[in-house]
């Protein structure tokens, strides 16, 4: 491995690499033209919201979005000060915390936005949903609200697609929605947005205000037809714990699904799928380990993982890289996800698991490295 900031007790952890998360957003930027409502739910999709918010501060985005009010919350007191959207639905018990922490709402029901206004109203966002079926209101009812929306007007408005990274004609659709919807309001909200970060890829200069991209921001791309690839950003490391001669016809792991032809070498990862390697990666990923991609040998099992080193230089105490890059090579977390048949954010969000996060580039420089623990509820 070129890069070697690790934490103190280095069995396994999560380098992040917030240089490479800052011009992923800053390609962003530049493609849409407008300022980014950045996504950074879920600890920044694993990664840590707290520093993803910091790293991205020099971009000047409009804010950010997050998924529950806690979220916002925590972002509050860590100092961020920027606009904070918490795109899913708010329930009124919860409205008082919003306030507090001077979230903004989103809501979509005449019931929930004449209760926001009734209880002190505030900013908010209306949602409109314009095929997703989760949440907002329908693109087809926004005529029923005319009246609400004339006494109680959001500041934004926004839809969500359910498929911008296939190439069919649902966004197009979508789209086509959401304008009959905003030209069915009283008024036009200060600010809309309906761009996700596949989107975003495929698609030129946003006609909104803001563009809302999550996952790119993170390294993982947009698939076939996108126009645009992020740099990694998450890189899954581990250190070499137990090397070992096996022979012919020994067996490795549980379920004995591996069996060694010939002498082999095999070594111990200190990483199994509690810190996030997932289980069905077993007797079918790679990683890699000085210049080399070597194979998973047998089941990874919870704290540990073994690999066939035969082939490969290795000593007690090698770091191997499970996802992200190592010298020249790289497995990209899509890479990973779609051998182990997750999707790349099922991956990404679970790296937050056990395995303590080291941050580098955190300040412009490539040799500064700051280390945090996972979350203590998780420890």
């Amino acid at each position: 491995m070129s890069r070697q900031p690790t934490p103190t007790s280095p069995r396994a952890w999560v380098e992040v690499d917030l240089g490479a998360l800052r011009r992923n957003g800053a390609a962003l930027a530049t493609r849409a033209r407008v300022p980014l409502l950045a996504v950074i739910k879920a600890d920044g999709y694993g990664l840590g919201a707290v520093r993803v918010a910091g790293a991205l501060e020099p971009l000047d985005p409009w804010g950010f979005g997050v998924a529950t009010v806690a979220e916002g919350i925590e972002l509050r007191d860590a100092g961020v000060s920027r606009p904070i959207l918490v795109l899913s639905p708010v329930l009124s018990e919860e409205y008082a915390a919003v306030r507090g922490a001077s979230l903004r709402p989103s809501l979509g029901g005449a019931s929930t936005i004449a209760e926001w206004a009734r209880t002190g109203g505030g900013a908010w966002h209306l949602s409109i949903d314009t095929g997703m079926n989760r949440a907002g209101i329908p693109w087809t009812e926004i005529g029923a609200l005319h009246d609400t929306l004339r006494d109680a007007v959001p500041e934004g408005a926004y839809t969500h697609f359910h498929s911008a990274d296939l190439n069919d004609e649902s966004t197009g659709e979508q789209l086509r929605r959401f304008r009959c919807a905003l030209e069915a309001l009283p008024s036009r909200p200060r600010y809309l947005h309906a761009e996700n970060s596949p989107a975003i890829e495929r698609g030129e200069a946003s006609p909104w205000d803001l563009a809302r991209p999550g996952v790119f921001l993170y390294g993982v791309g947009g698939g076939d037809g996108a126009t645009m690839s992020p740099e990694p950003v998450a890189h899954l490391r581990a250190r070499v714990i137990d090397l070992r001669t096996v022979s012919d016809g020994d067996t490795v792991s549980y379920g004995a699904t591996w069996r060694a032809r010939g002498t082999r070498r095999v070594a111990t990862l200190g990483i199994g799928y509690a810190d996030g390697y997932r289980r069905a990666l077993s007797n079918r990923g790679v990683v890699l380990l000085n210049g080399q991609r070597v194979p998973v040998a047998g089941i990874v099992t919870m704290d540990m993982t073994m690999i066939d080193v035969t082939d490969a230089p290795c000593e007690i105490g090698d770091v191997a890289t499970l996802i992200g890059r190592d010298g020249d090579d790289v497995l990209t977390v899509d890479d990973v996800a779609a051998t182990a048949q997750v999707l790349s954010y099922e991956l990404l969000v679970g790296l937050k698991l056990r395995v303590p996060r080291v941050y580098v580039n955190a300040a412009g420089d490539t040799a500064a490295a700051a280390v945090e623990a996972a979350p203590a509820t998780l420890r």
